[in-house]
């Protein structure tokens, strides 16, 4: 039987080395060719037998038997395109080679990776990089022998961050360990201290992928008849929609039928008019009739509507009834939906499956799930949950764009490229919600509010009283009972005017003119400087109760009451 190469996806927080370390494999220097030295889009490197026995002495040195045809490599920009790595059942990535700063340790971005690994039941690999920055760090010939080596007081240093992160790891579940001592690597997740600057560490780090490769991963590695395949990318050449994709099984021709999995269900039946195949250790593609895999393509088709990122491909033998329902299943098992929650949108398949994984991890519920930009339908959906639970009247854009001329009313919207900065921002501002929607019921019962008034601007005297205020503190709102700074009665207010505009409520910090039926203000508050609402004793009980979500004006304002209430009766609100 035939076997493929292992597909190896490198991933991990910003800057911590993926693609230097990627370098180090292939030889080349992509990393400072990215625009920022980010990787900006998904790269394969098809890296052969030849290679692997160049860069990694330490098989013919061991004498290990390596059978495996070579790796595909998988960069990605990040979260995004590491989510796209998938098929039915879990994780496309044979393997995964998390890359950590050994200084930096579990990041955001990291703890993300290893969630979605461990929910794939991916093996992976974790490249500790950057050990160069260790002060006093000394490279001898292996890894091994570096670190024994060291003096005291540096290997007091690589030792705490060792632990350190061992300790993070196993908090997720894993235990890591220095390669070297690992007898057992079903327990224990493999270490390989490394540099990618140096290159120290990175011919280790391959003879351990060559060696759990060859133990653990042979039986995956059997190619089957049927061409499979995931687009990873929708990209533009010369105007024309070319998706790149990986070949994870089998073989495909030009010419060939294939049918690509869509998310309204039926999917998209269309000839490979142009096959092109990534060459090997280059970013450049070649034409070719024939791709076998695994390995990276980009596929010029007869029918393209509606491609989208993420979406299974298989060649078609008679049984598009059969990959209809195949697909069907996988696309609604990736979009696990709850009768009620927020609306969330992605740029693909994957990160939408990812999305809603790491949503849940953080018990958010999720309603609606689509693929693509914001749209009109989306704010529709968002809006009616306003009157069913107004925390649930946003949207959340993973990557993507918002239709424009949007109009959102109400609604929230919340876009970003990183997963846990928007569950973040989430989290956040349904807090910031909640504290407001429990706010506005307590104002319900009564309002705060300190109105500053304002002598000079008295424009009618009596029946009513019409002058001017300022809102020191609160809400002032049309009928609210005002009192003086005696606790005398004054009136409830009978109209709000901001600028000769008649006005509903105000806010702090706004002037404007007040009218008070039955009072004369000559007689009534010509000596006065400040009214204030009225509140009974059990109101501002409610308010003391729940000061936390009062601003300091309030609580300021709300003593200021008391006060005044106090100088009648004592024990008033006590």
């Amino acid at each position: 039987m035939k076997i493929r190469q292992p597909i190896i996806t490198v991933a991990g927080h910003v800057d911590h080395g993926k693609t230097s370390i990627l370098d180090r494999f292939r030889g080349s220097s992509v990393q400072e060719a990215e625009a920022g030295g980010i990787t900006q889009k998904i790269s394969f490197t098809k890296y052969p037998f030849e290679q692997i026995m160049k860069s990694c002495p330490l098989i013919e040195k061991t004498k290990t038997d390596l059978t495996i045809p070579g790796f595909l490599f998988i960069d990605t920009p990040g979260h995004a395109a590491f989510t796209n790595l998938r098929k039915r059942g879990g994780s496309l990535a044979d393997l995964a080679i998390l890359v950590v700063d050994i200084k930096e340790g579990i990041k955001p971005q990291t703890a993300e990776v290893i969630s979605i690994l461990k929910k794939n039941k991916t093996p992976f690999v974790i490249a500790l990089n950057k050990v160069d920055t260790i002060s006093g760090w000394q490279e001898k010939s292996s890894v091994k022998e570096s670190i024994e080596s060291l003096p005291v007081h540096v290997k007091q240093e690589f030792d705490t961050a060792l632990m350190t992160f061992q300790g993070s790891m196993q908090a997720h579940g894993f235990n890591p360990e220095l390669f070297y001592d690992i007898s057992d690597f079903t327990k224990n997740v493999a270490l390989v201290p490394c540099s990618a600057k140096t290159g120290q560490g990175i011919s280790e780090l391959l003879f351990v992928l060559c060696g759990l490769s060859e133990k653990f991963l042979a039986k995956n590695l059997e190619i089957s008849e049927d061409a499979k395949g995931v687009l990873l990318e929708i990209k533009k050449e010369k105007a024309m929609e070319c998706p790149e994709a990986i070949l994870y099984d089998g073989e495909l021709n030009e010419n060939d039928e294939i049918a690509i999995a869509t998310f309204s269900g039926e999917p998209l039946v269309t000839k490979v008019r142009c096959l092109e195949e990534i060459r090997p250790l280059s970013s450049k593609f070649k034409q070719t009739e024939k791709a076998t895999a695994a390995t990276g393509i980009r596929l010029h088709l007869t029918h393209k509507e509606g491609l989208l990122s993420g979406m299974p491909f298989q060649k078609i033998n008679d049984n598009l009834e059969e990959l209809t329902k195949k697909f069907k299943k996988e696309v609604s098992q990736a979009v696990d939906l709850d009768k009620e929650g927020i609306i969330i949108k992605a740029d693909s398949l994957g990160s939408l499956e990812a999305l809603i994984t790491l949503l849940k991890q953080s018990n958010i519920k999720i309603v609606k799930a689509g693929i693509g930009p914001i749209n009109k339908t989306d704010v529709i959906s968002a809006k009616a949950n306003l009157d069913i639970n107004p925390l649930n009247a946003i949207i959340v854009g993973f990557n993507v764009e918002s239709d424009e001329e949007l109009e959102l009313g109400n609604v929230k919207v919340l876009n970003d490229e990183v997963v846990y900065k928007l569950i973040e921002d989430l989290e956040e501002w349904r807090k910031k919600k909640q504290a407001d929607i429990e706010k506005s019921r307590l104002m319900e019962l009564a309002t705060i509010c300190k109105l500053e008034i304002l002598p000079k601007y008295v424009f009618r005297n009596s029946n009513p009283a019409i002058f001017g205020v300022k809102v020191s503190a609160g809400i002032l709102k049309k009928n609210l009972a005002l009192i003086d700074e005696d606790d005398e009665n004054i009136a409830r207010v009978k109209a709000i005017q901001e600028d000769k505009n008649s006005v509903d409520e105000a806010t702090e910090g706004m002037e404007l003119a007040l009218s008070l039926p039955g009072t004369n203000f000559e007689r009534q508050l010509k000596e006065k400087s400040y009214l204030y609402s009225q509140i009974s004793e059990a109101q501002f009980k409610k308010f003391k109760k729940n000061k936390d979500l009062l601003s300091q004006e309030e609580i300021k304002t709300l003593q200021e009451i008391a006060e005044i209430k106090r100088r009648k009766t004592d024990s008033w609100g006590v």
